[in-house]
């Protein structure tokens, strides 16, 4: 009988600027232990762009830098971002094309307490907090239709426009519902505007509410956006599966993280459910400047983005035994970086998950 070859998964790596260059090769390490132990491989290809390379050329990628992504299973992108550039030009020139071009419509947010990280909300349990932030993310308020008129003059004004279609509201919305089935609680919450916002907000909630039709096994709720910030904070064990448009769900996935023990551990991914095209995970974090290259920034949130790849690719018992290792780590043997309180550096306590996923039994 011929040997059985083992599968390997092709991922492209941007490591990016600042610790997103630290952060990821632990995720790496974590993701080849989990390779070996689960009977898979990577082939990776590391990919220089973002603002170092900007710098350079005066483009966060090349030309073709889409046409070489797109042989790719999935990309892992650790952050990017650097003084000097500019905040739009390194955003819109590399990851808003990519989740664009690549129809990553869902920006995917888990926002989990776990052991060994405290939570600033003093009455929250590791495991209290469990829900997912699904962020609409190709189109809403970030699009790029407007401009400027009578530029210098004391007449100047800038215009900028937001796109909610039809078709992007109800895929993310059934992308929500189909989420919500799988899960205990079986409730999807919507965010809206719809008492300030005239147009877009109450289209919004006349598609979720048409959508919610199609899923009568499944609770609803909406709030106006102020009321679900101050909830999260207040209540944020009710959650279950918070569906968002592209502005709202941004805020939204970052206050999520923040109480359930900060950014440092959030993962997240930025997916095209059809796999028409690569998706992209990467750590909700940016790339940190203040602390880049001093070997303290938190490798976590980069672990379990990869984490979140191993489900996309087909892995689910080592995506467990990863998110498994990374609350063994901190929890259990309390190994953490400075900003939970600890003293470990980014490569021990990457070299630790590492440990433990291959030993996982």
């Amino acid at each position: 009988m011929p040997k059985r070859k083992t599968p390997s998964h092709r991922i492209a790596v941007i490591p990016g600027d600042g610790i997103g260059k630290e952060v990821v090769p632990e995720g790496i390490r974590v993701l080849n232990a989990a390779g070996r132990r689960f009977g898979f491989k990577f082939a990776w290809e590391m990919l220089p762009w973002g603002c170092g390379y900007f710098n350079a050329t005066g483009r966060m990628m090349p030309a073709d830098g889409l046409d070489i992504l797109r042989g790719f299973e999935a990309i892992f992108l650790g952050a990017v971002g650097a003084p000097g550039v500019a905040d739009h030009v390194s955003l819109w020139g590399l990851l808003i094309p990519i989740r664009r071009a690549f129809r990553q419509y869902v920006n995917l947010r888990p926002v989990r307490s776990m052991r060994g990280v405290t939570s600033p909300l003093r009455r929250v349990a590791p495991g209290g907090i469990d829900f997912y932030v699904v962020r609409e993310n190709n189109e809403g308020e970030y699009s790029n239709v407007g401009g400027m008129m009578y530029a210098g003059t004391e007449q100047e004004f800038v215009v900028q426009e937001s796109v909610f279609s039809r078709h992007g509201m109800e895929r993310i919305m059934r992308f929500s519902f189909e989420l919500a089935r799988k899960r205990e609680k079986k409730r999807v919450t919507s965010a809206t505007k719809s008492n300030g916002i005239v147009f877009t907000m109450p289209y919004w909630d006349e598609t979720f509410a048409r959508i919610s039709r199609e899923y009568p096994d499944i609770k609803t709720e909406q709030f106006h956006i102020d009321a679900l910030a101050a909830l999260f904070v207040q209540h944020p064990e009710r959650f279950d599966v918070v569906v968002a448009s592209n502005l709202f769900g941004d805020i939204l996935s970052d206050l999520g993280p923040a109480v359930a023990g900060g950014l440092g551990i959030a993962p997240s991914a930025n997916l095209n459910p059809e796999r028409d095209y690569p998706s992209t995970f990467e750590p909700v974090h940016g790339s940190a400047p203040d602390i880049a290259g001093r070997g303290i920034a938190n490798p976590v949130g980069q672990i379990l983005s990869g984490a979140m790849m191993l489900h996309h690719l087909g892995h689910p018992e080592a995506a467990a035994a990863v998110e498994k290792a990374v609350e063994e780590t901190l929890g259990d043997k309390g190994i953490k970086t400075q900003d939970l309180g600890g003293t470990a550096s980014t490569q021990g306590v990457g070299k630790t998950v590492a440990e433990l996923v291959a030993e996982s039994k």
